[in-house]
């Protein structure tokens, strides 16, 4: 017995059979460039290129593990989060794939009943919603595709695409809807009321949203056709799981408030899982969690783990020639210089909100105390300590709403690879953090929904304590913590006040000087 957990991220495919014991059996991973852009800001990539490459994935496996491969009882699915497809009458995609990181935007704003905007008024959150609008592509197409909006028959995000072209129906699980989409995050289904401010802000018919069913239910059976593609057994049963982010959380043994789920990707984020529907920023609804009748309120930091790569990039060409010469990753050759520089990086301190989000619409990225002592690799150091002091506000503003203290942090994600990161991020967030017996968390979150949905285990609870075990656990030194205090209280958590006003003057001046939308 085994289940095929199916991880489509964003650089990558991986394709894992995993046993009822957590153990990975066999392992395949398909890698491709995340995106391409045609404007400033744009973020793009072909739907078939993510079908083809879980084919390949799953081809792969069939081919180099073919009793392993033969013992797949289930296959579940988890995706990166807020990709948007658009697809005809007979399913085909009429445009590439709107990727989570496009930063295009519809112009104008919400058709909003006056008792609507004073609500967003008084609660301050007025210009996000004029930014969820904006920000939603249905709104985009038809302002700029109007003859590709005319032919959608499904909006659907990848998770929704991809059980499609496994399947054959257009179905999706409830704990992969995140993005711009009108879906009532308490009750977990599409929003009833027609006249629903929702309707209107994001865009979107009813109809051409996709059917929903909760976690650990059967999406659907393994066509012939998608049987034939894949080499995956027609008839398969197909089990819903989540979101990437979801799914790491219950990967990590993420099930109470108590403990906290950090996923140190592209998007750095900070997770817990509750009984209790809290909105840790108001409008900004806890997403689902695979868990019945639970949340994962969640604070993100949209650029995370992107700024390692935009540090490589632009800074690190010695680091990645080493690398290549002793056959390893440039972040291994990184490491020692975060043993090397002073914790607090001699002063220098990262803001990391270098995309806007939606509790800070206007915000950018700062880089504030140099002097003639920092090198590129404070620029390093301070990078991991920026995103993790983020990580540590978002914890305290879910703590905060939950009113429960996370006494424990899970980390997975790339950068939990490297014990440095890990520790750094235990010392500043002041809890224990650990680490379980596979980086894969997310696919090890699906294999536990898809587990528990074929009848193995009657519970989550029974399948987290029997498939994820930790392995590494990391103590955070209690001088480095008050240290990384006094930079976070004194400096770090004032520095929005006094650059947002700066933020929004720089805003307006790029708008004058540069134009991201084609013309109507």
């Amino acid at each position: 017995m085994s289940v095929l957990a199916i991880d489509c991220g964003t650089q990558s495919l991986r394709a894992i059979i995993f046993s009822e014991k957590g153990e990975v059996l066999a392992a395949e991973k398909v890698d491709f460039e995340p995106y391409y852009s045609r404007n400033i800001g744009w973020a793009e990539q072909s739907p078939e290129m993510y079908w083809e490459s879980l084919a390949k994935a799953t081809q792969q496996l069939k081919e180099n593990f073919p009793n392993v491969f033969n013992s797949i009882e289930a296959v579940t699915l988890t995706t990166q989060r807020a990709t948007v497809v658009v697809v005809d009458q007979d399913g085909n995609p009429l445009r590439d794939a709107f990727i989570w990181l496009d930063e295009r935007e519809a112009l104008g704003k919400p058709k909003l009943y006056f008792h609507e905007k004073l609500a967003f008024w008084l609660i301050k959150k007025l210009p996000t919603a004029y930014m969820a609008y904006r920000r939603s592509k249905a709104n985009w197409m038809k302002q700029f595709e109007p003859e590709i909006w005319n032919n959608v028959h499904k909006y659907l995000l990848l998770s929704g695409y991809l059980t499609y072209k496994l399947v054959g129906e257009y179905v999706d699980s409830t704990a992969s809807q995140v993005g711009y989409i009108p879906f009532d995050y308490k009750s977990k289904t599409w929003i009833n009321n027609p006249l629903h401010y929702k309707w209107r802000l994001f865009g979107i018919e009813k109809d051409k949203l996709p059917r929903l069913v909760n976690p650990t239910e059967i999406l659907g059976y393994i066509t012939k056709a998608a049987a034939q593609f894949t080499g995956l057994k027609e008839g398969l049963p197909v089990i819903a799981a989540g979101a990437d982010k979801q799914c790491e959380t219950l990967g990590s043994g993420c099930l109470s408030p108590n403990v906290g789920s950090i996923s140190l990707g592209t998007t750095a984020t900070i997770q817990t899982t509750t009984p209790k529907y809290v909105e840790v920023i108001p409008f900004i609804p806890p997403y689902p969690s695979i868990l019945p009748n639970a949340y994962n309120p969640e604070i993100g930091i949209s650029r995370g783990f992107w700024l390692v790569t935009w540090f490589k990039k632009e800074f690190a060409h010695s680091e990645i020639r080493e690398a290549e010469e002793l056959n390893t990753f440039p972040e291994k050759i990184l490491d020692k210089y975060l043993r090397e520089i002073p914790d607090g990086s001699d002063g220098l301190i990262i803001q990391p909100t270098w995309t806007a989000g939606p509790e800070r619409p206007f915000s950018r990225g700062a880089i504030i105390g140099f002097s003639d002592r920092h090198t590129r690799l404070h620029v390093y150091k301070a990078i991991i300590e920026g995103i993790v002091y983020a990580l540590l506000e978002g914890k305290m503003k879910i703590e905060k709403k939950t009113g429960v203290r996370m006494e424990k942090i899970g980390l997975s994600g790339g950068g939990s690879k490297s014990d440095e990161v890990c520790q750094i991020t235990t010392n500043i967030l002041g809890v224990p953090t650990y680490k379980v017996q596979t980086n894969e968390t997310a696919s090890l979150g699906a294999a536990i929904a898809g587990y528990v949905g074929i009848g193995k285990y009657r519970t989550f609870e029974e399948a987290v304590q029997n498939m994820v075990r930790i392995e590494k656990i990391f103590y955070p030194d209690t001088d480095k913590n008050r240290l990384y205090m006094e930079y976070f209280g004194k400096v770090y958590t004032k520095m929005w006040k006094h650059m947002e006003k700066l933020y929004h003057e720089l805003g307006k001046i790029t708008v004058k000087t540069s134009s991201t939308q084609p013309e109507l």
